[in-house]
């Protein structure tokens, strides 16, 4: 996991307004997000990892233990039951939406060379 450690930042989003409308988010936020260009810094310490997103608009701060459910609320606002493991080189976070009609996503971050973080959703 430490080949993840170290600040990101986004430089394409294929299809991400795409999977935005997919979660019922709103026009307003999916614009905004979209435009934004944000940094994404990955850190551990004593086993605890954080995962900082920021934008100019907006900062997000994930901190958990490999393996260990928690709770999130994610930037869509979604209340969720999340689990991130490492698995085969790769970061899996799975998100278990808590309402009713919401959606539960996996998504899954792995390194392409030394510098380049790929974001899958």
């Amino acid at each position: 996991m430490d080949a993840f450690k170290g600040k990101f930042e986004r430089t394409s989003a294929e299809k991400y307004e795409d999977f935005l409308k997919a979660l019922d988010v709103n026009m307003l936020l999916r614009k905004a997000a979209t435009v934004s260009t944000p940094t994404v810094e990955i850190s551990e310490e004593g086993g605890v990892w954080t995962i900082k997103t920021s934008t100019t608009l907006k900062s997000m701060e994930l901190k958990f233990k490999l393996g260990e459910e928690f709770e999130e609320t994610t930037a869509d606002g979604r209340q969720v039951s999340a689990v991130v493991t490492f698995e085969d080189g790769k970061i899996i976070t799975v998100q278990k939406a808590k309402k009713d009609g919401q959606k539960s996503t996996k998504s899954i971050r792995e390194m392409n060379g030394a510098d380049e973080l790929v974001y899958t959703i």
